[in-house]
């Protein structure tokens, strides 16, 4: 009597495209096709070729564009949580190219969580810019950042948005260390748009406090990374 168990369909069909993907039959960041046509090719139904490529994108193999289809999912960024780095930098060490989206840029009052993290008063004023940040066009998060007015009251706005770190250091500022908070989130229905990623998809949220070698504090930075494309790491 034969007591081997049968692979179910949809294991069959994830472990298939897991290899392919891994043997570059589907190169990162190539279209797989549509659920329909991997049902007619492993001969099973649209359920079943749907459960298999959401197992491969729960294992961040794959990942899913709102209103575009199915990908081979980037190499996730990847962050060593020590010392203070800007996401430039950061995106750069990958070998990726960074770019921003500006969504707004404004002087404005500072809030009670900006005066206690920058150690301010109500009486200073701040920069506050909210930007979705990419690697090679691939958004990987959404942040708002608030910088002491007075600190950059003599800085270009586009050096400010492009390189913030590189013009600190270029005006003769030594950068000294950040504080961060790492906590789990769920996309938002407008963040998900935002970031081309599901709704309630993983979300990594980081808060951030970065100081000069003088002990201030020149940011304060709340982000959103898509949980699929970011990862930190720690060294001992």
């Amino acid at each position: 009597m034969n007591t081997k168990k049968q692979v179910p369909n949809y294991v069959r069909i994830h472990d298939a495209l897991k290899d392919e993907v891994e043997n570059s039959v589907w190169k990162i960041g190539e279209r797989l096709p549509s659920e329909r046509d991997l049902a007619e090719r492993f001969n099973v139904s649209r359920m079943t070729a749907r459960q298999a490529v959401t197992s491969l994108v729960d294992e961040g193999i794959l990942e899913r564009r709102v209103g575009s289809g199915t990908y081979v999912a980037s190499r996730r960024v990847r962050e060593k949580m020590r010392g203070t780095t800007s996401f430039t930098d950061i995106i750069l060490a990958q070998g990726k190219t960074p770019s921003s989206e500006l969504l707004s840029y404004i002087r404005t009052a500072p809030n009670d969580v900006e005066c206690e993290k920058l150690h301010i008063t109500k009486e200073n004023s701040i920069i506050r810019m909210e930007r979705i940040r990419y690697a090679d066009h691939l958004p990987i998060c959404f942040e708002v950042a608030s910088i002491p007015f007075e600190l950059v009251k003599d800085f270009d706005k586009n050096n400010i948005t492009s390189n913030f770190f590189k013009t600190l250091r270029e005006n003769g500022y030594e950068i000294s260390h950040s504080e961060q908070i790492v906590s789990a989130k769920k996309a938002s229905t407008e963040l998900a748009e935002d970031l081309k990623t599901r709704v309630g998809s993983a979300m990594l949220g980081v808060t951030q406090v970065s100081y000069l070698s003088d002990g201030r504090a020149f940011e304060y930075v709340l982000s959103q990374y898509v949980g699929d494309r970011f990862e930190f790491y720690l060294e001992r």
